[in-house]
């Protein structure tokens, strides 16, 4: 019956909550609906998109009634783009709504004791906090309904985000309200000048083209790096498209290209060419200088990642004389961070090129107690390993969105450190491994921290101690 539901229009219902990933919350004839883009205290018209036996996803046709709580959306892409989902949900509530998504997330997966969830830590900033941005170029730019129903023609060639779901479709975003400083400028002016030399925009289907995509990064003390990816070996086009960029843009420091014919965006391993200026940009946290090159990663809202660092630390409770583990240590941002408050510390990342970049930091910041480890924690993690660097007194874990695999969940309890401060960008995956650790560990702490405002995407960190007589 659920099936036979779907294109049919309920009237009347009032969205009561928000559920995991951003959707509301409401219930028809007892059965839960699923909307997106409401606000909790919408009084709604919607159109099921897809039926279940146990529940409906629905869209937004009409809101008879505006819930108290909504904001009004700033950006004109709002709802089409993908980003910034919560515009139309009120900065407060975000926050609210984030910390009950952790909390749901331990009692429903988790299964543990934990004590009260700390109140979230917001952003002082809830625009422009991004210090990096991805944008595709495409011939083939999303159309609006109002367009389409036109029936004029429009430009095709787009520089923008992909509308989601649609690989081969690409929303023209002409003022991002996620980064700052020149990033809108350089974004808008490189579409114009493209467009008006008539250079080819990529197409993502039969994947050919000249200027492929756009990558924007910037440091909070007012570096910009600006890379290009060109789909197509062309050195005069590519040197007229960078000549522009530097002659029109003098303040970016590092300006690079790379030639990608793949059949996808990445470019780890690909060669990174500079245009001009340095191959990296440097960004200051606490004194401590990090080196972020093309392929590094850094945490994309830097004033935020500065509150989620001093939280980890602080649930570390470093004393100076602890050994740390820093495991997913990425380019050793952690690592270093604590660094002046522990004995040593030892981190350990898969990818080499990051432990590479992990070494320079390191160096360049003077510290002499760091050692790094590109390599399978699991492999690595022996008793000949810990033999050499003696067993932590504090493991510090960052893993990625999936998580941490099995066998170094398996690690960890052979491990049997006194502390674990398992820091994360996803509450369901850290549940799960946090249900697994609790055969050792009991929970200690839970600090949820707003890194992506906007979004319903929350980061949360968890202080884990070992179980007495263990």
């Amino acid at each position: 019956m659920s099936r036979k539901m779907k294109n049919q229009i309920l009237k009347g219902l009032t969205i009561e909550r928000i559920a995991s990933e951003g959707k509301c919350v409401a219930h028809y004839e007892g059965k839960v609906v699923f909307v997106q883009q409401v606000a909790p205290g919408d009084i709604v018209d919607v159109r099921v998109t897809k039926g279940r036996n146990s529940y409906l996803e629905a869209e937004a046709i009409h809101i008879q009634h505006y819930s108290p709580d909504r904001s009004e959306p700033f950006c004109s892409h709002f709802g089409v783009c993908g980003g910034c989902k919560w515009q139309h949900i009120s900065y407060p509530l975000q926050l609210s709504y984030k910390r009950q998504q952790v909390i749901d997330q331990f009692e429903r997966i988790a299964k543990v004791p934990i004590p009260e969830v700390l109140p979230i830590i917001g952003a002082s900033e809830s625009t422009y906090y991004r210090n990096k941005l991805d944008f595709t170029f495409s011939s083939n730019r999303w159309l609006t309904s109002e367009e389409i129903a036109s029936g004029e023609e429009f430009e095709r060639n787009a520089l923008g985000f992909h509308v989601p779901k649609r690989f081969d479709k690409i929303v023209d975003i002409s003022h991002c309200y996620l980064q700052g400083g020149i990033s809108n400028e350089v974004r808008n002016k490189l579409r114009d000048y493209a467009l008006a030399k008539g250079f080819s925009f990529y197409d993502l289907i039969k994947q050919q083209g000249l200027l492929r995509n756009l990558i924007i990064r910037s440091t909070l003390s007012g570096q910009t790096m600006v890379i290009v990816q060109f789909g197509e070996e062309n050195p005069e086009a590519i040197r007229d498209v960078m000549a522009f960029l530097q002659g029109e843009f003098p303040e970016i420091t590092s300006l690079l290209y790379i030639i990608n014919q793949k059949k996808n965006e990445t470019f780890h391993d690909l060669e990174v060419h500079t245009f001009s200026g340095k191959p990296y940009m440097e960004e200051e946290m606490e004194g401590l200088i990090f080196r972020v090159g093309p392929k590094s990663f850094y945490q994309t809202n830097p004033a935020q990642a500065h509150r989620l660092y001093e939280v980890a630390r602080e649930f570390a409770g470093l004393t100076g004389d602890e050994v740390v583990y820093d495991l997913y240590t990425g380019t050793g941002t952690i690592a270093n961070f604590v660094a002046k408050k522990a004995k040593q510390v030892i981190g350990i990342e898969y990818v080499e090129e990051a432990i590479a970049d992990a070494k320079i930091n390191a160096t360049e910041n003077g510290l002499t107690n760091t050692l790094f480890y590109a390599g399978d924690m699991k492999d690595l993690l022996n008793a000949d390993f810990i033999e050499r660097h003696a067993a932590p007194d504090v493991v510090i874990t960052d893993p990625p969105r999936a998580g941490m695999h099995d066998d170094v969940i398996q690690t960890l309890l052979q491990l049997a450190a006194p502390k674990i401060v398992y820091v994360s960008c996803n509450p369901a995956t850290q549940a799960r491994d946090v249900a697994l650790l609790s055969e050792k560990y009991d929970v200690r702490a839970v600090q949820p921290v707003d890194m992506f405002p906007q979004t319903y995407h929350v980061e949360n960190v968890v202080l884990l101690t070992k179980k007495p007589n263990l």
